[in-house]
């Protein structure tokens, strides 16, 4: 047990279920929480604010072993992905009926567009749902988000490549999960999230944990993911994959063949594994 990313302790708690194994001052439970009244929140591997690992969306639970100087150590329950968020982020948590299933939206004061609106909404973001108005739902927060643009989280999506593809465009971001900036990890943990498939966040992780191993020479399949050292990206039909890259700074498709060669002459190597769903 030596990666922090998965290890919920630090030099000062760590998580209860982990006495005997890690020394540690003291041992804690710790509180459920969730990601509220903010766009987004991003997971820090120190309080100091230095290295993005992560970003956690509205409705995502966190469990919170201490809080120390404004910020929250703990872990993302979505993932188990440990590290430290600004406390002011965090709510009461709750259990959330729907997910955000268009690439963004709003949330409004009102049933009324035209109303200034409160904040946006990453696809992913998650609320309980108290009622319907009009074209609106209305949620635990008071919140009003338009219908079309919510899915009930006991509907995942069948296509996990259709969530990639509902992504395409966003603005690469180092460590990102939103709409507005996200990276190749980030791409592939919500398609198969909100397809209903437990997903890591990091791509070595990924690698690791999700999907059957391909032979060499076993033609592509929709849904399929290309590894390489520090990148995966998935395939959408038997020529094309789409992934978040540095190299387009967005969300977008390339011809495998084109993609694995690029790669390669870029100094990253070749294609450490294929895995299918």
């Amino acid at each position: 047990m030596s990666d922090r990313r998965l290890i919920p302790a630090n030099a000062r708690v760590a998580a209860a279920e982990l006495e005997g194994q890690i020394q540690a001052e003291r041992y804690a439970a710790g509180e459920i929480r969730q990601i509220g009244g903010v766009p987004l929140s991003t997971l820090w591997s120190a309080p100091e604010c230095g290295h993005r690992d992560r970003q956690l969306l509205p409705g995502e639970h966190f469990r919170v072993l201490e809080i120390v100087g404004g910020f929250a150590f703990g872990m993302a329950q979505k993932d188990g992905y440990v590290g430290y968020l600004r406390a002011a982020d965090l709510c009461d948590a709750i259990d959330s009926t729907h997910f955000v299933c268009t690439p963004a939206t709003h949330a409004y004061p009102a049933p009324d567009m035209k109303r200034l609106e409160i904040m946006p909404l990453s696809f992913g973001s998650r609320f309980r749902v108290v009622s319907g108005a009009g074209g609106f739902f209305e949620t635990e927060e008071g919140y009003f988000i338009p219908k079309p643009h919510l899915r009930p989280l006991n509907r995942p999506f069948q296509d996990a490549a259709t969530i990639a593809q509902l992504h395409f465009g966003a603005p690469y971001l180092w460590g990102g999960n939103s709409i507005w900036g996200m990276d190749c990890s980030g791409l592939i943990q919500a398609a198969l999230l909100f397809s209903g498939l437990a997903c890591p966040g990091d791509t070595d992780l990924q690698e690791a944990a999700l999907g059957q191993p391909l032979d060499d020479g076993t033609p592509p399949r929709r849904g399929d993911l290309y590894f390489w050292k520090g990148h995966v990206a998935m395939a959408v039909d038997g020529e094309t994959l789409i992934h978040a890259n540095a190299h387009h700074m967005a969300v977008a498709y390339e011809p495998i063949a084109e993609a694995i060669a690029r790669i390669a002459a870029q100094g990253d190597g070749a294609v450490t594994s294929r895995r299918r769903l």
